[in-house]
C-alpha cells in the first residue's frame, strides 16, 4: 500500500472548506490529476453520494468510482475504486489561526498485477501530493474566510 499525507493551513473557515471538499466534483479545481469528475446521483452531498472521476497521472488515464463514506464536522472520507486500485482519501479540517488546518491523507492499494507498480507509485504519489497541496491551498484561499 502507498500512503501520502500533507498538513497545511488556509484562510477559509473549516465549515466552508468541508462543504467545498465534500462535493468531489470540485476535485477538477483542486486536484492536479483530475480531468473530469461528475456526480453519479443528485441531491445533497451526504454519506453515500458518488462520483465518476477521470484522472491522468504520469500520462496514464484512469477512472475510479468514488463514494463519500464519512462526513463529520471535522472530516470527510472518500473511497475510490476500480479493478486495479482502491484509493481512500481522508481529509481532516480543524480551526487554526482564523482559518483552517487541513490534513490530506491518501492510502492507495493496488490490486492484481498492478501491485507490481506499488514501489513506483509511492514516488509518483509523493510528487502528486506536493502538487495537490499547492493547488488545493490556492483554491481554498479563494473561498470566503
Amino acid at each position: 500500500m502507498t500512503s501520502v499525507s500533507r498538513t497545511f493551513t488556509v484562510s477559509a473557515a473549516p465549515a466552508t472548506v468541508l462543504d467545498y471538499l465534500a462535493d468531489f466534483t470540485n476535485a477538477e479545481e483542486w486536484d492536479p490529476g483530475t480531468q473530469k469528475c461528475t456526480r453519479n446521483d443528485a441531491g445533497p452531498v451526504v454519506v453515500g453520494a458518488s462520483w465518476h472521476n477521470v484522472s491522468k497521472i504520469m500520462g496514464t488515464t484512469t477512472e475510479l468510482e468514488y463514494t463519500l463514506k464519512t462526513r463529520t464536522d471535522e472530516q470527510i472520507v472518500l473511497v475510490g475504486r476500480n479493478k486495479s486500485a482502491t484509493s481512500i482519501d481522508s481529509i481532516t479540517v480543524r480551526a487554526a489561526d482564523g482559518g483552517s488546518e487541513i490534513t490530506y491523507h491518501v492510502d492507495l492499494e493496488m490490486h492484481g498485477a498492478a501491485k507490481l507498480a506499488t514501489p513506483a507509485m509511492k514516488l509518483v504519489f509523493e510528487k502528486l501530493a506536493n502538487d495537490t497541496e499547492k493547488q488545493m491551498t490556492e483554491v481554498l484561499n479563494r473561498l470566503p474566510a
